[in-house]
Formats: structure tokens, C-alpha cells, sequence
């Protein structure tokens, strides 16, 4: 009884492991990045790169909304680095 118990809570952990996870878009990446950024200079407003990071968070906000959001993602990551933060990417 308990090696049946024990085959079927195993089963059900790897059904659960193989639920299809959906990436998210550019598009989306882009506003998560860009709202990151944002809640990055309220905690590291003291940060001395804070004027090069808006500066590549502005870039990179134009080039997500001319669709090139390969090169806006770049940006807003870089000015997350700039300010001492790794970007997240969360998955929906």
C-alpha cells in the first residue's frame, strides 16, 4: 500500500513538472524590464549611475515601442546593471 502511495505521488509531481509553461512576448518582456527599472531607482536613487541608467532606460523604452524590442530589452537590462540589479524574468 505504501509503494502504491508512493508511485502515485510521484507520478503526480512529474504531470505537474511537465505543465506547459508560456514565455512571455517581447512586448512583454519590455514593460516587465521597463517597471523594473522603475522600482529599481526608488530602492537605488543613490546610485552614481542613475542619469546613464535613465538615460539607457529612455533608448530602450523607444525601441521597444518602434518594435524592436530585441535591442529595448538590452537596454533596460543594461540599465538595471547599471544601477546594481539583475534583471527578472518571470514566467507566466
Amino acid at each position: 500500500m505504501g509503494a502504491l502511495l508512493s508511485m502515485s505521488l510521484i507520478t503526480a509531481a512529474v504531470g505537474a513538472s511537465n505543465a506547459k509553461v508560456t514565455p512571455l512576448t517581447r512586448a512583454e518582456r519590455c514593460t516587465n524590464l521597463s517597471r523594473q527599472v522603475d522600482e529599481a531607482f526608488e530602492t537605488h536613487a543613490a546610485a552614481t549611475q542613475v542619469t546613464a541608467a535613465k538615460a539607457l532606460q529612455r533608448k530602450g523604452n523607444r525601441f521597444c515601442a518602434a518594435k524592436k524590442q530585441a535591442q529595448g530589452i538590452r537596454m533596460l537590462a543594461n540599465a538595471l546593471k547599471l544601477l546594481g540589479v539583475t534583471p527578472i524574468d518571470p514566467v507566466q
